[in-house]
């Protein structure tokens, strides 16, 4: 007996995408799977270390969490939409690659998306508010400190470009 499937269509990076799939496909595994956008990671699969997060018209969310039908319309923004409109490195990305903040790269795409969306409401933040906006992330390679300097790091490069600040 074969699974009922349901059309799901998303705007993903700003793109129109849809699959059918069945009602209990996760996110991640629509993104992954059926979109070929393997740039959101899935790591504990219970929502807890941040890996899979994506932007769900603009706020961060655990793709591991949701189901690809409950978001069927919605605009989604993977570590893949994270970059500048000519392609370059986003403000972020370039902030990891330039403070070491990658490590061993695998948490990195939930990092930057989190990243990302904060930074749209907090510009200017403190070392101890980028902490803190990284809390729910998880790093299993334990450097955290590249990773806030990253934060600081991007938060002046978006000053610097305020086409990207304005297009995220």
């Amino acid at each position: 007996m074969s699974e009922e499937l349901h059309e799901v269509t998303l705007v993903v990076n700003g793109v129109p995408r849809s699959a059918a799939v069945p009602a209990r496909r996760l996110l991640s595994d629509f993104l992954r799977h059926d979109l070929e956008l393997t740039g959101t990671h899935v790591g504990c699969e219970h929502g807890v270390c941040g890996a899979c997060t994506v932007l769900l018209e603009g706020r961060p969310i655990r793709s591991c969490l949701q189901f690809a039908v409950t978001v069927d319309g919605a605009e989604v923004t993977t570590v893949e939409g994270c970059t500048r409109p000519d392609g370059e490195l986003g403000a972020v990305q370039q902030a990891f690659q330039d403070c070491h903040g990658l490590q061993c790269g695998f948490c990195t795409p939930g990092f930057v998306t989190t990243i990302t969306a904060y930074l749209e409401e907090n510009p200017a933040p403190t070392a101890q508010e980028a902490r803190e906006a990284i809390a729910g992330n998880l790093c299993r390679c334990t450097g955290y400190q590249n990773i806030v300097a990253s934060v600081l790091r991007a938060a002046q490069l978006r000053r610097g470009r305020p086409d990207e600040a304005a297009a995220s």
